[in-house]
């Protein structure tokens, strides 16, 4: 037997089950997992309204980290990060000590890098290098704002717009605590107002909110990079405002990004590693997994959320 954190009703906590230990078939590697991601994704899989969803009772979790246990493919004890495959929502995901995983879903970590990074930094870290240089264009002297700077994926945007040459980096929040929480690297600031001539917006917060700071903060032929929508999922816009204001909004898709951005993970993980980058991690245990997800849900954690299962 092992343990998991399973789904047995919709839009509800999930519960730690003893559970019968997965078979891996053809392709598949048996994975000791030592840490796993908590994200958004798993929150909307969760509610059951998500076009993929996993037949109940089902373990969340799209991307992990642990060790081989048995592999055709894989030597054992090789240390793997998980993610893709369908993992999390389609089948079974990383929420569990361990998983039969697709060889597809795994890529080799070196062996001295820590679980819970490896587990967690591939979506904050590839997502904001891509809405920075891939969708955003960013050029060196340019004035950059990031909402959600406090964030997983806002931290690492900031952290990179500033490696990249930024002339400024505002880091924008909707509370004095939160704006307190923004890396040292940029300005925080508590809300838009005086946020301006900014070049490049990248917009982890959508809602209401949204139009404003397009029409008020970007400057005219500047480019908004549209990231997330924790603030709410309608934005309204006034389109002889926008026009007026000649701002490009540029979604920011990482599903259809990552087949292209999958080479440079690599270098990421490296930088987190080594300390060049910081990201902000909460970390729970396994028997936390309710508590994890309410903390995505309430947007009271600090940076990306991980459940350790005690191995790795």
């Amino acid at each position: 037997m092992t343990r998991a954190a399973r789904m047995h009703a919709w839009d509800a906590d999930p519960v730690v089950d003893d559970v019968s230990e997965p078979v891996a078939v053809d392709g598949e590697s048996l994975v000791e997992i030592a840490a796993a991601a908590v994200a958004h994704i798993d929150l909307t899989v969760a509610s059951g309204t998500f076009a993929m969803r996993p037949s109940l009772p089902y373990v969340p979790g799209t991307e992990g980290a642990g060790r081989i246990v048995r592999s055709g493919r894989f030597a054992p004890g090789t240390p793997v990060r998980v993610r893709g495959a369908g993992l999390g929502l389609r089948r079974d995901g990383t929420w569990t000590e361990l998983a039969a995983v697709p060889d597809e879903a795994l890529a080799v970590v070196p062996d001295d890098v820590d679980m819970t990074l490896a587990a967690a930094f591939f979506s904050p870290c590839v997502t904001a290098h891509a809405a920075l240089h891939q969708v955003g264009s960013l050029q060196a002297g340019e004035r950059v704002a990031v909402t959600g700077a406090a964030g997983a994926v806002g931290a690492m945007a900031v952290q990179m717009a500033v490696a990249a040459g930024a002339a400024e980096v505002i880091g924008i929040e909707p509370t004095e605590e939160r704006a307190a929480l923004v890396p040292g690297c940029a300005r925080g600031v508590a809300g838009a107002d005086g946020v301006e001539d900014v070049d490049l917006l990248v917009d982890m917060a959508g809602g209401a909110g949204l139009a404003g700071l397009v029409t008020g903060a970007v400057r005219p032929g500047g480019r908004a990079v549209l990231v997330g929508y924790a603030a709410g999922t309608q934005a309204t816009f006034d389109l002889p405002a926008l026009l007026a204001a000649d701002v490009r909004l540029l979604p920011m898709n990482l599903i259809r990004w990552t087949p292209r951005l999958g080479e440079i993970g690599g270098e990421l993980l490296r930088r987190v590693a080594a300390g060049e980058l910081t990201l902000p991690l909460t970390v729970l245990a396994l028997e936390d997994a309710a508590e994890a997800l309410a903390r995505v849900r309430e947007g009271t954690a600090r940076g990306r959320v991980a459940l350790t299962m005690g191995g790795g």
